[in-house]
């Protein structure tokens, strides 16, 4: 975290944009405000990513029969259950990987998930999915490794492959990643997602400041920013910053102090939405094929199942 805060605080981008990885929204308040904003009206990814889950999951499994499920950023694996129901139905023996770097949020995930499905046996793994290394993982095969809720979008597309490249060193024949991407649409219901009315998401966005505080033991004083969320459409994605209303010499013992300005912000997050032929592209990159691609009525959302090249 020293490391980042130094680059994207301190040094700053050739542009001269302060930045923050979205992977700091997420200790245990972060977390559970994400799963809030999950449930309202605005977003609409997780209501439409699982309609699409139950409608294909049935009928998926079966095809595939994988014996384990390793998920990205899992979060409290709500949608999770979904996978597992079709999974039981399809095999006695499975081995459930939840992956996240929230420690606490991921112990209670596993411990619920466990009490839910006895049978099933959860192993958490705490680990940055981002830093595009391959997991250390010793589970039977086929795997279906989980990828959801647009998760991908937070990356950049150098970033993505990478990532998904360190995925696929770990795949064999019969391995599969599930993907869910959000697809380009109109600005105004995708800008609507990330500016909810209860300000959910701007506690969330705020909520990072919070966590740096709390790990390095710096001065920000979160009320002292905006939420700001909006479509870049040059750049295919949402951007969320942090605006300062006001100047704000910021502390960080070992790094030193910086001053952010009034008007100036930190950008906390970028969440890309695709069309086709872009995410084709990420994923040729990292030697993943699309077998099954699976949008909802609308055409907005595609849950998909890409494998290694042959």
């Amino acid at each position: 975290m020293l490391v980042d805060v130094q680059r994207g605080l301190f040094d700053k981008g050739s542009d001269g944009q302060r930045e923050l990885p979205p992977k700091y929204f997420y200790d245990h308040r972060g977390s559970t405000l994400f799963d809030e904003i999950t449930r309202l009206p605005e977003y609409y990814l997780t209501r439409t990513e699982r309609a699409l889950l139950r409608a294909r999951m049935p009928v998926w499994m079966a095809e595939l029969r994988p014996r384990a499920l390793v998920e990205l950023g899992a979060g409290s694996a709500d949608k999770t259950r979904t996978i597992l129901d079709a999974m039981q139905h399809v095999q006695a023996a499975i081995v459930y990987v939840p992956v996240d770097v929230s420690v606490t949020f991921l112990d209670e995930t596993a411990a619920r998930l466990r009490r839910e499905y006895p049978s099933i046996e959860i192993r958490p793994l705490v680990a940055d999915f981002s830093a595009a290394r391959r997991l250390q993982l010793d589970v039977p095969h086929p795997v279906l490794t989980a990828f959801l809720g647009s998760t991908i979008g937070n990356l950049d597309d150098s970033e993505a492959v990478r990532v998904l490249g360190a995925l696929r060193e770990g795949m064999d024949s019969g391995d599969r990643l599930l993907l869910g991407a959000d697809l380009v649409k109109d600005p105004a219901v995708i800008e609507a997602a990330y500016n909810d009315r209860l300000g959910v998401t701007a506690a969330f966005n705020r909520n990072m400041l919070l966590v740096v505080n709390a790990e390095l033991g710096a001065n920000f004083d979160p009320s002292a920013f905006a939420h700001r969320a909006f479509f870049n459409a040059d750049g295919g994605r949402i951007e969320m910053h942090l605006v300062a209303t006001a100047d704000q010499r910021v502390h960080v013992p070992g790094l030193g102090t910086t001053t952010i300005r009034r008007g100036e912000s930190i950008r906390t997050e970028i969440s890309n939405k695709y069309t086709r032929d872009r995410l084709s592209a990420i994923l040729s990159g990292a030697g993943l094929d699309v077998r099954v691609w699976e949008t909802d009525d609308a055409g907005g959302y595609v849950l998909l199942l890409a494998g290694p090249r042959d």
